[in-house]
């Protein structure tokens, strides 16, 4: 029996969908409903939601395009950008030029060669820049604006836009018939990440040739392992039987960049690459494990080349991936290092913020559906006079995981193996299957289920404002939510379009075991009552938005979201970045400032010190839109004729800047 062909970011959101998450903790929406039921039936927010389908369309149509409402003034300066549904290119706002800076093949070493679309060669690809570009982080040199590192996720390959007639998610069944060993080395070295130098000159900026800087890194990339996880049992294999060396990463979507200047980039959805399903799989810990974190998936041709791929060859290599990565891109001869102290699971980021002890604090979201939000606090402080002593600063820390309380408190739960709770219970010990610390982390996700954390509708993004130390969580949705688990306050069974969440950490310290909480907005169209948006009235026709993903706030505090599944169908528009007000009378006004070609994907936002350039990353363009037909996604071969060129489009990142100069919305 064969199985319909799926693009893989369709099968990577029907596995973010699916859940692993077996535990029966209370999920976000029934502490949502609960909460909306005490605190926004008060404060008149009900009295919107009943009267939505009267009043939203109304406050569209009449809501000024300059953003300025009963005179407050918008804290973006721009002209939004008007919804262009099913465009073959991308569109930024009036007033802004969005160049492309770096695409899929061009050259990051000196010597890479051309490229050559169509035509897999791995030795070519390990020079050029990768696939799918995801996360982005700028890193001045010398303390500048126009001079920079600009460090890059590569999460993920789609096979039918990079070799002509390999379709997208190739029928198992016959063994991923047409994938060769060519393409699988070319999809691995199409993975990890890329180092770029750029510069800005004349007001635009480029690619810098020839920079000692460039690096690429890839699946094969040798790395090491450091933390409590390092050398354990479960992390050694036939080819590293220390355990304390690895081959690559896979999957890294989000991240961030540390104010030490290393870049921190997160694996996600690592349990695709494996394979080794047996027909009657014994239930052993291990065994449960696995399923726990999805693998094997099964989603690409990996293991039929390379036996480190196949659980049923080397069961621990899976537990070697699903980790943050620190890299140092100053220092291109640097051995990455996986932190295996942040945990493993499917990170989507790793927001972060020096606390005011001088700690250092990562927020990361597990991202699938009811899964969990993440905070690991360093034992030791930051020292930013003296770089080389932020070396194995990631090492050491408590890593703990959130419970969300219906009285808009939570608890930051501690994920230390052998310590008791506040109530002297111990959970994460020997007689409940962690045997010490390194277990605790390698099945982090287990743990965290034996705490009890709140159960999440796909945690992904999540970020600090430096200015107000709030931070903001992106939900990017939840289709699987049955109707039981709403009420009448919160009308959200089969959440399609999801939440933005405002964390405050208690008494502005960011390792206090509590913190409290808010919805910003709950997000999909204002205009359909049964959707139960809660955009500001002050929000246009265009400014309203599903699926957010990843975000950035910028030095002036302002947030900005970047969105993934929006669809014709969907939305009727196609992923971008919008611009949210957080504060005063316009709190939760959305704005539209930038869209991608539709079927593609925004990620990766990120800004220059001075504000005056916006990075983003355009992935999979040219992707068949995610509700399409299944037939359409069977012989991709005859898609290929239809790009201009007979090429379909190339994953880019994009450099934005005001036309004349000047900050962004400033």
């Amino acid at each position: 029996m064969t199985r319909t062909a799926l693009p893989p970011s369709v099968a990577f959101e029907a596995a973010e969908n699916e859940g692993s998450n077996p535990s029966h903790g209370p999920t976000i929406g029934d502490l949502i409903a609960t909460r909306l039921s005490r605190r926004d039936l008060v404060k008149g927010l009900a009295a919107v939601s009943v009267a939505a389908e009267a009043l939203w369309p109304k406050a569209l149509a009449a809501a000024p395009a300059s953003g300025e409402e009963k005179g407050t003034a918008s804290r973006f300066n721009f002209v939004e950008l008007p919804i262009a549904p099913g465009s073959k290119t991308h569109h930024v706002a009036e007033g802004y030029d969005a160049d492309i800076l770096i695409r899929w093949g061009d050259a990051v070493l000196p010597d890479a060669p051309e490229f050559a679309p169509g035509k897999p060669d791995a030795a070519a690809q390990e020079k050029q820049f990768g696939y799918n570009n995801d996360f982005l982080g700028f890193i001045p040199l010398e303390g500048r604006s126009d001079h920079g590192l600009l460090v890059v996720n590569h999460e993920y390959t789609n096979g039918e836009l990079m070799v002509p007639g390999l379709a997208p998610r190739s029928d198992k069944d016959s063994q991923f018939s047409g994938v060769t060993r060519e393409i699988v080395d070319t999809e691995m070295m199409a993975h990890g990440g890329s180092v770029i130098e750029i510069r800005r000159e004349g007001g635009k900026w480029s690619v810098v040739p020839g920079s000692r800087y460039a690096r690429r890194i890839t699946a094969e990339t040798e790395m090491a392992v450091s933390g409590p996880a390092a050398g354990h049992a479960r992390m050694k294999t036939t080819a590293d039987p220390t355990g304390t060396r690895i081959k690559g990463m896979l999957n890294n979507c989000a991240g961030g960049v540390t104010p030490w200047g290393t870049w921190l980039t997160c694996e996600e959805n690592f349990n695709g690459y494996f394979w080794g399903k047996a027909a009657a799989e014994p239930v052993t810990k291990e065994a449960r494990a696995l399923r726990r974190y999805g693998a094997p998936g099964e989603w690409y041709a990996w293991g039929r080349y390379h036996d480190r791929f196949d659980t049923l060859k080397e069961p621990n290599e899976a537990n070697r991936f699903g980790w943050v990565v620190e890299i140092d891109p100053l220092d291109p001869t640097s051995v990455p290092v996986k932190r295996t102290a942040l945990g493993r699971f499917k990170h989507e980021g790793a927001g972060n913020i020096v606390n005011g002890d001088g700690r250092f604090v990562v927020y990361q979201g597990d991202d699938e559906r009811f899964d969990y939000v993440y905070r690991f606090v360093t034992d030791g402080k930051v020292d930013l006079a003296n770089r080389a002593a932020n070396k194995d600063l990631l090492d050491k820390g408590v890593l703990s995981v959130a419970r969300f309380k219906a009285d808009g408190t939570g608890e930051w739960l501690p994920l230390i193996h052998g310590a008791p709770n506040k109530d002297g219970q111990i959970w994460l010990s020997a007689q409940n299957g962690f045997e010490d610390q390194g277990d605790v982390l390698i099945h982090t996700r287990l743990a965290a289920d034996m705490l009890g954390a709140t159960r999440m509708d796909r945690p992904e993004d999540i970020e600090v404002d430096p200015k107000t130390g709030k931070i903001y969580l992106m939900l990017t949705n939840n289709a699987k939510r049955k109707a039981d688990q709403t009420d009448a306050a919160n009308p959200r069974a089969e959440n399609l379009f999801g939440h933005i969440i405002e964390i405050t950490p208690a008494n502005g310290d960011h390792a206090a075991p509590a913190f409290t909480w808010e919805i910003l907005l709950k997000c999909g169209s204002p205009a359909v009552a049964e959707v139960g948006a809660t955009f500001n009235p002050a929000t246009t026709e265009n400014g309203w938005f599903g699926m957010p993903d990843n975000c950035a706030i910028d030095s002036e505090g302002r947030l900005w979201v970047a969105t993934d599944g929006n669809s014709t169908k969907r939305t009727g528009r196609a992923d971008g970045i919008w611009a949210i007000e957080t504060d005063g009378e316009r709190r939760a006004t959305s704005r539209c400032f930038f869209q991608v070609p539709t079927g593609a994907e925004m990620c990766g936002p990120c800004f220059t010190p001075d504000l005056e350039t916006f990075f983003v990353a355009v992935q999979h363009p040219g992707e068949t839109e995610d509700d399409a037909p299944p037939s359409t996604f069977d012989t991709p071969s005859t898609r290929w004729p239809d790009f201009k060129d007979g090429i379909p489009p190339r994953p880019s990142v994009v450099a934005i800047t005001r036309k004349g100069g000047g900050k962004i919305a400033g």
